[in-house]
């Protein structure tokens, strides 16, 4: 057989097999799932409408209840119905119907997959994975509702398909379940944070518990704190007539200073006295989603986005001779937020000194720095009878001031810590009795091993007052020059631990 007989020949198979299919599936009759589908929009097959719009996989909680609220609108009595036919995760809606329709592939009406996604810290709820719904236009043309969340091996992404006789009736779905997604958000109000997933690299969004810090557990110099609430609530709470006078709202606002001394705690007060505004904290190498992080604070303003650590992705460009695409997307992301956006940066260092200059360039990146100092005597002393919490003090506090010159937050935090461990094991052996007071043996002991030779790693990553490396050069910001400081840690954004 030469060449051209078996191309032939191949030709003829493929005529017979197609054949086949068609008597097959006429001698079957239209299959359910079609039936259903057609049957409902009342037109054939090759007629049908398809609108698909695409989301982020973080996004498949907004559009669930998108289209809740959108069949609760328009048909509340409409029920889900699933897929069921090998391949159908490697299909659109469109594909199966017709493939079935063919009968090349045989999908069935079945049961509908659902997933469970977050909505808040400790709050979940289902949501469709794939299934279709039988519902009605905004103007009452018959529509088809088809959702579907990430495949196991398809694309991270979250997918509405409308289908309909008409491209108007499936577009004005389309739209009008988009609007009541943002109508509905599950982020709005909400503590967020972008991570990084190993599992095919997806960026997701994750709920945190916003903190609860009051003003008098943020020791602070005497006026600090006032100032920054100032920049940050202030201006929030005369949005309105700032935007009246065409004054610009988005601002941001860096805090630098030593480690331990008192930065993220500072943040953490912000994020619990805005309880109503969005916060977004980025993550570790999450900063590569800035520009989606402040697309979402657009979006759900009034929001804070945290930077803690920044001078980790915003160093001077000089010492990057070749770029840093990561100062690039963060000074990208600070200026695509509207300048009348209630939207705030704030922004967290302790190498102030090797900030990129451009930060303060324009209004809205950084309009304030505010310098958190070690704390002074008045300070160490708040800060014993802060970690102190719900014990009695019998103990004279001088001698540990007068010991911790220096010293951060985080050293007074461990030290009462070590001297709560030190008033159990004095306890009666074994009987696990409570501690209600701390004395000066306590406080004495404690003190004593951390300033002990073996203690001086603790004492160096903890802030134990000895005499730091020089400081930084000094570094103007908004027209204010301020000095930069020294000391690093691993980079994290994650607001959870005490400066």
């Amino acid at each position: 057989m030469d060449l051209g007989d078996a191309k032939e020949l191949s030709r003829a198979l493929g005529a017979l097999m197609q054949e086949a299919h068609t008597v097959l599936a006429e001698a079957k009759g239209t299959p359910e799932l079609v039936a259903r589908v057609t049957g409902h929009l009342g037109c054939d097959l090759k007629n049908v409408v398809s609108i698909t719009e695409s989301f982020a996989a973080w996004e498949h909680a907004n559009l669930q209840r998108g289209v809740d609220a959108y069949l609760a609108r328009h048909s509340p009595q409409a029920e889900w119905f699933g897929i069921s036919g090998q391949g159908r995760e490697h299909n659109d809606y469109v594909n199966m119907l017709a493939g079935s329709a063919r009968g090349f592939e045989w999908f069935e009406i079945g049961a509908v997959d659902y997933a469970t996604a977050a909505v808040g810290p400790d709050e979940t709820m289902e949501v469709i994975a794939l299934g279709l719904v039988l519902t009605r236009s905004p103007g009452g043309s018959p529509v088809v509702v088809g959702l579907r969340g990430p495949q196991e091996h398809g694309a991270p992404q979250a997918e509405v398909t409308v289908l309909a006789a008409e491209r108007r009736d499936a577009v004005a779905v389309r739209d009008e379940i988009g609007r009541l997604m943002r109508e509905h958000d599950v982020y709005r109000g909400q503590v967020l944070s972008f991570a990084w997933s190993e599992h095919r690299g997806n960026d997701l969004v994750s709920f945190l518990p916003r903190p609860a810090v009051s003003a008098d557990q943020v020791v602070l110099p005497e006026g600090v704190l006032d100032t920054v609430e100032r920049h940050i609530v202030g201006i929030g709470e005369l949005a309105a007539r700032l935007r009246e006078h065409g004054q610009h709202l988005k601002r941001g606002l860096l805090l630098h200073g030593p480690p331990g001394t008192g930065k993220t705690h500072t943040v953490r007060y912000l994020m619990g006295r805005l309880a109503g505004s969005t916060v977004i904290v980025m993550t570790g190498s999450a900063i590569r989603f800035v520009s989606e992080a402040a697309g979402l604070a657009r979006r759900l303003q009034p929001a804070l986005v945290i930077l803690e650590d920044v001078d980790l992705v915003a160093m001077d460009r000089s010492f990057h001779p070749e770029g840093n695409p990561l100062l690039f997307a963060l000074l990208d992301a600070m200026d695509g937020v509207g300048a009348d956006s209630d939207v705030t940066f704030v922004l967290t260092t302790n190498r102030a000194g090797v900030l990129e200059r451009a930060l303060a360039d324009r209004p809205g990146r950084v309009d304030l720095a505010v310098e958190i100092p070690k704390p002074d005597a008045a300070g160490r002393a708040a800060l014993l009878r802060l970690y102190a919490r719900d014990l009695r003090l019998e103990a004279d506090l001088g001698p540990v001031v007068a010991k911790t010159e220096g010293a951060t937050a985080s050293f007074f935090k461990e030290l009462l810590r070590r001297a709560v461990l030190i008033a159990l094991r004095g306890n009666a052996a074994g009987t696990g009795n409570a501690v209600s007071t701390l004395t000066d043996a306590h406080l004495g002991t404690a003190l004593e091993e951390m300033l002990g030779e073996r203690e001086t790693l603790t004492r160096a990553l903890l802030g134990s007052g000895e005499h730091d490396a020089d400081e930084d050069p000094p570094v103007t910001v908004s027209g204010e020059a301020y000095p930069g400081d020294h000391g690093g840690e691993g980079f994290t954004m994650f607001i959870g631990r005490d400066r």
